[in-house]
């Protein structure tokens, strides 16, 4: 198991425990909501929530920031840009856009476990430009192309658009 060293500031009103991991075999650790009063998320709506914390990750890391599948289970709740990218770069404080997809508003509450951190190590690209790729047997074909989901509704077939270099 690869372990980074992070390190972390709590800000005034951030909840007493840091984001932790709740299993041994966890790759996410808990962020908690920290806030001053409930917020009520109507459905549909969206709201930045704080963390009360910043991070400052090692060049070539990232944290993820994900739903958590309970909440988006058994609530509709899940993040708006999942997932969201902490860059290692970034000082500012860790925030999460909840977002209700469900049917009746949702009270966020103080200390309320509202996603999860993956720390990752990043690959930047090196472009080579060219002028063809190698063919494959799928080419250009998404969308459900692969099958699955019945007609493609033209998705899956080379068009002089889609087939890019």
């Amino acid at each position: 198991m690869n372990v980074a060293d992070i390190k972390i500031m709590k800000l005034p009103h951030a909840v007493e425990q840091l984001p932790s991991y709740e299993s041994e075999g966890a790759a996410g650790m808990d962020l908690c909501a920290a806030i001053g009063e409930d917020i009520i998320l109507a459905s549909r709506a969206w709201v930045k929530v704080p963390s009360g914390i910043c991070i400052a990750l090692p060049t070539n890391y990232e944290a993820q920031i994900r739903p958590r599948s309970g909440l988006a289970a058994k609530k509709g709740i899940t993040i708006l840009n999942a997932p969201g990218t902490i860059d290692s770069d970034y000082r500012g404080e860790v925030q999460v856009i909840l977002i209700n997809h469900g049917t009746e508003a949702f009270t966020i509450k103080r200390g309320a476990r509202i996603a999860q951190m993956i720390i990752m190590p990043i690959t930047r690209a090196k472009w080579q430009e060219c002028e063809a790729l190698a063919e494959t047997p799928r080419g250009a074909g998404g969308f459900g192309s692969t099958g699955g989901f019945g007609s493609t509704g033209g998705f899956g077939k080379t068009s002089r658009l889609d087939r890019g270099c």
